[in-house]
């Protein structure tokens, strides 16, 4: 990966849905060689898709919260249940696996705080292997986290 493949993603991260045309441009390419980069990217994983950034507010999910666990088994089985079941449940938007005390922080979208309670009681509490919860609410999202550095 070079400087203009860098580029190219740069631009994408700002505008998933600009022309190839248009990213020639900005990457001062011509057509058909931003288009076999593209491809390029796509085809080695480098760019695993494109998504639409959909407000959660727009569809009536108004609570955030993000729930920190601490597992009381962490055996293979235990966390592969787990993680499945996570990722099964939509009202759970991302999960993150980590060191150190907590070891899974999950993000959770609900309609209200009677919604993430109804939540909480009949998926998280019930999730495999779970020893403790700890919820807090966010208040406000500062990075979204749809973009990341190009290094």
């Amino acid at each position: 990966m070079d400087a203009i493949d860098r580029k190219i993603i740069s631009l994408l991260q700002e505008d998933g849905r600009m022309s190839v045309t248009d990213l020639a441009e900005q990457a001062r390419l011509s057509v058909s060689t931003c288009h076999r980069r593209l491809r390029d990217l796509e085809n080695t994983g480098v760019i695993r898709g494109y998504h639409a950034a959909v407000d959660p507010e727009a569809l009536g999910l108004t609570f955030e919260a993000l729930v920190m666990v601490t597992m009381g088994r962490t055996d293979q089985a235990t966390v592969a249940a787990f993680e499945d079941a996570v990722e099964a449940e939509p009202a759970i938007v991302s999960a993150e696996r980590l060191f150190g005390e907590t070891d899974y922080i999950l993000r959770t979208l609900t309609r209200d705080m009677a919604g993430y309670q109804e939540l909480y009681d009949s998926v998280l509490g019930t999730l495999p292997g779970v020893e403790r919860l700890n919820s807090t609410m966010v208040m406000k999202r500062v990075v979204d986290g749809s973009r990341g550095p190009v290094v």
